[in-house]
């Protein structure tokens, strides 16, 4: 079994939880409550600073331990209580074992007086999976980020600013680990000018190590029979470092308006998480509505392909898809998504040897191996082989997502606008059309996909097109049985409205987006091979592949298969001012990148844009609004859109 699981508990007499793991408790016996505002809301002077946010500012509180999420909860009622309307609370904690939902539910229902935080956070606390999980409450304007995993893994990969600190592990004695000279070289790393820090304990270790760390701790009085806990600021400067072509760039000037080009999934995502922060947001498209190309199929899965490895990418799928999944909970089940579960089938030796490897690497409640007999009877279909099953992903409908999340006042959808060039004209972005100018803004996203190569030739990025087609096959009495997602080399998804999605295929040379009779039957045969038994619930082999209707767009991707991501370098300048790299890759100049000012990218999904184009539209926001990074530094690296040019420095190419 994989080492990371839920928090095993104990539970008191009064109800209170217990750590089976540490033998200590998760506050304190007198009022946690109070504690909690004693130790960390108090000596961190959260609510005074809460008061004192200017207009659209950001309040960032870092926590070593989520625990029960007192500390978050206690956090947010101060926030709601002080803080500007406009103003947003980020709150980032680490969390090696986190607690599952039922048992958080019973530890929060100790707090009667927190429920109208307790139960939208309830509501957002599920795909807690390892790694970076981002929570969206109070219509984005509180984000907390949930770091699963070692203290010392998670904040090594973190990139933020940090005002406030609330370290609280379970005590020295009982867990050492998290309270050494490294974490507090982190917590330095990542502090904000004038940052505090505050932590129940008093241990003199603790105080002598903080001190070395830059942070001037004092005793102070602690709470309930606690004499003394330590509290203090941080009095230096600490700069984080980062190679100059993945620094973030300069913020943009006051004027928070930003052009979004292309309204599939990826450019709805980024439109609403820039709308979110008090972003106007022109959101331009070629058609007459949202998720009218490659984000609009009738249904698309929630597919994670993953490495037991831990590569940038299969950390990205499970930040992503844990992302969209809390997402989906806003939409209406059975007619705009299912959880009905994936399952993916071990249709050859190699294909079950590799599932082996990620069942002995992730928790179960991500992904579970079954046996044909297990996976049969979870689908309610026939199956040649069993597989792993993914029980809380399912099926989407893209078009009702992007839908949602453009519901916002701050954005404007202009359709049959479609861009054909881009131009730097003083700080602004000029985007023209057929017709002359369509919109002008000094801030300009990039999310039409392939067609990012017309508007940007200068860059040479890779982005190849894939043609894909699926097939819509009308259920029948005995397929609805269908009870989950079943894919081996392709998928299909129990009815929607009345029909199967079956798909899809791969064609990396037709530019036709006609639907093709021979892809039509090419995906019937990839149903005969997932299910013989589905295959004739539904009759096709008597189906003639002519009469069948679907539907064909292009998936775009990049060689390395990850997204691109982020803010983008002038080619030719970049050539010259790290032309070093070309003689030893070795060597980090401390030239700044000379960036396209104001100019950001969210393409490359390929067939996984479901699960990694949300989250990378909180990726855009946060680049743009300097905050906390939603996944970690080295995912951001390898889906920068710097790194192409940087390869092409390093190869001499």
């Amino acid at each position: 079994m994989p080492d990371l699981h839920n928090a095993q508990l104990d539970w008191d007499e009064h109800g209170q939880p217990l750590s089976r793991s540490y033998g200590d408790v998760y506050f304190s016996r007198a009022n946690g409550l109070e504690e909690t505002r004693h130790v960390f809301l108090a000596h961190n002077r959260i609510s005074e600073r809460c008061q004192a946010l200017p207009a659209g500012g950001s309040l960032v509180i870092g926590e070593t331990g989520f625990g029960t999420g007192l500390n978050f909860l206690c956090a947010w009622q101060a926030f709601a209580e002080h803080a500007p309307a406009d103003a947003r609370l980020h709150f980032v904690s680490v969390e090696k074992f986190p607690l599952s939902a039922a048992d958080l539910q019973r530890a929060l229902a100790l707090w009667p007086e927190l429920a109208p935080f307790a139960t939208p956070l309830l509501a957002q606390y599920r795909a807690i999976h390892p790694g970076f999980q981002r929570l969206l409450l109070d219509g984005g304007r509180v984000v907390l980020t949930l770091m699963i995993g070692d203290v010392l893994d998670c904040l090594p990969q973190l990139d933020a600013q940090v005002d406030a600190w609330f370290l609280d592990g379970f005590a020295p004695a009982k867990n050492p680990e998290m309270w050494t000279p490294e974490l507090f070289a982190e917590l330095a790393r990542l502090s904000a000018p004038g940052a505090t820090l505050a932590t129940f304990t008093s241990a003199g270790f603790v105080r002598r190590g903080l001190i070395e760390a830059g942070f001037a701790m004092v005793r102070v009085k602690g709470f309930g029979h606690k004499r003394e806990m330590l509290a203090g600021p941080f009095q230096h400067t600490h700069r984080q470092a980062v190679a100059p072509w993945f620094a973030r760039p300069e913020p943009p000037s006051a004027e928070r308006h930003a052009v979004v080009i292309g309204a599939g999934l990826a450019g709805c995502a980024t439109a609403a998480s820039l709308a979110a922060r008090g972003w106007r947001v022109t959101l331009l498209e070629r058609q007459d509505d949202v998720a009218r190309e490659a984000s609009g199929n009738p249904q698309g899965v929630l597919y994670l392909k993953l490495s037991a490895h831990g590569t940038s990418l299969s950390r990205l799928i499970v930040a992503g898809f844990g992302h969209t999944r809390r997402l989906l909970e806003r939409l209406q089940r059975g007619q705009d998504w299912d959880a009905c579960g994936v399952l993916q089938l071990a249709f050859d030796a190699k294909e079950g040897e590799r599932q082996g490897k990620l069942a002995a690497a992730f928790p179960a409640d991500l992904l579970q191996p079954l046996s044909q007999a297990e996976a049969e009877q979870r689908a309610a279909v026939a199956l040649p082989a069993g597989g792993l099953f993914y029980p809380d992903a399912g099926w989407v409908h893209p078009p009702a997502l992007c839908r949602h999340l453009v519901q916002h006042p701050l954005i404007s959808l202009q359709t049959y606008r479609e861009a054909l060039g881009l131009q730097r004209q003083a700080d602004r972005w000029q985007v023209s059309g057929a017709s002359g100018v369509l919109a002008e803004a000094p801030v300009v996203v990039l999310a039409c996909a392939a067609e990012i190569g017309r508007l940007l030739p200068a860059a040479n990025l890779p982005l190849k097109r894939i043609r894909g087609q699926i097939s819509r096959l009308p259920a029948s009495e005995a397929s609805r049985a269908l009870r989950t997602v079943v894919c081996a080399e392709g998928y299909v998804a129990p009815p929607r409205e009345g029909e199967h999605t079956l798909g899809a295929s791969f064609d990396f040379h037709s530019d036709d987006l006609t639907p093709s009779v021979a892809e039509h039957a090419g995906n019937l045969a990839l149903l005969e091979a997932i299910s013989t038994d589905l295959s004739q619930r539904l009759g096709a082999p008597a189906l003639d592949p002519a009469t069948l209707q679907g539907r064909a767009a292009f998936r775009c991707t990049s060689p390395d298969y990850l997204p691109l991501v982020g803010p983008l370098a002038e080619q030719s300048a970049f050539a010259e001012a790290y032309a070093v790299l070309a003689r030893d890759a070795r060597q980090v100049p401390d030239t700044p990148c000379p960036w396209l000012p104001g100019l950001y990218i969210n393409s490359g999904h390929g067939s996984r844009g479901l699960i990694t184009a949300p989250l990378s539209g909180e990726l855009i926001a946060a680049w743009l609004n300097g905050e906390p990074l939603p996944v970690p530094r080295e995912v951001v690296e390898a889906s920068h859109p710097n790194r192409f040019m940087l390869r092409k420095l390093i190869r001499g190419t």
